[in-house]
């Protein structure tokens, strides 16, 4: 089993239509067929139920979907790593923008002085675009906010903390100390997708903020953004039954580099320090 044959396969379980596949391959349908059926005889398991009027996958065929995609991620991210290789050595960190819950300063201050550090180049991304950029190779660690996509990556978790309700300060609701879900119409299950729906079409917190101010939008945000970016017009409220925000640090599984290592050992350090400093100030006095 080649790289190929897991190539022409994604290719038709992703598009269940072997035209469509053949079409995005740049081949042929015929090659394409035969190719699959090689593959399916190589394995001793049928990987597509064929009809003259559809495609669809087997449980054998789920199952191959979801490691292809890994081994062709892989695939791709070791080329990478080789390419950057012969290059000045550098770690790439990627981080969502004002997404580091005030870590970052103080992880890469901490990294400098790490046996094994090199230069860090910090890039920013988009709403959880960090998994995808470790499995390409595009990425040597990342922060990341839960849940996401943990396939191929080891974690170490950095922070936990409180999420508030973000309103327009006209908003009704901003005249309470406190609220809960339900006062936002949310629960535990609805969250998340919640808050993926507010940001969607806005590329970053400003843009988030002001649609707020305006009061076309109500969302959570991580604590540590009230602290960071209070604005006129917005209100910061403490919800009581939010689930807390996590922030983890990411990296690939398979990564033997001692830079990225060092990484690690850097922001766990930052992490507990932040965890005891806060543990000491919250006992009275």
């Amino acid at each position: 089993m080649d790289s190929r044959s897991l190539q022409y396969f994604v290719a038709v379980a992703e598009e269940l239509n072997f035209a469509r596949a053949a079409e995005r391959l740049g081949i042929s349908p015929p090659p394409l067929s035969r190719a699959i059926r090689r593959l399916e005889a190589e394995l001793g398991v049928t990987l597509f139920e064929r009809t003259t009027h559809r495609v669809t996958r087997t449980p054998a065929g789920d199952v191959l979907l979801d490691e292809a995609r890994i081994a062709l991620d892989a695939l791709q991210a070791a080329g990478r790593r080789a390419q950057r290789a012969a290059q000045r050595p550098k770690l790439i960190l990627a981080v969502k923008a004002d997404g580091d819950a005030g870590l970052l300063e103080p992880i890469l201050e901490r990294y400098a002085s790490e046996p094994g550090s090199v230069p860090v180049t910090v890039r920013l991304c988009g709403w959880q675009e960090q998994p995808r950029l470790l499995r390409s190779g595009e990425a040597d660690a990342a922060l990341v906010h839960a849940p996401f996509d943990r396939t191929g990556l080891d974690t170490e978790t950095l922070a936990v903390e409180p999420r508030l309700a973000v309103l327009a300060s006209s908003h009704p609701l901003a005249a309470r100390d406190r609220l809960e879900l339900a006062d936002l119409g949310l629960g535990p299950d609805t969250l998340d997708r919640h808050i993926d729906e507010t940001r969607r079409g806005l590329q970053d917190l400003a843009q988030l903020l002001a649609v707020i101010g305006l009061g076309e939008a109500v969302t959570l945000l991580p604590a540590s953004l009230a602290a960071r970016y209070p604005r006129p017009g917005v209100a910061y409220r403490p919800v009581l039954d939010a689930p807390p925000v996590v922030l983890d640090l990411a990296w690939p599984q398979r990564s033997r580099s001692t830079a990225t290592a060092a990484l690690v050992r850097a922001a766990t350090a930052v992490a507990d320090a932040a965890r005891t400093e806060a543990a000491s100030s919250a006992v009275p006095t």
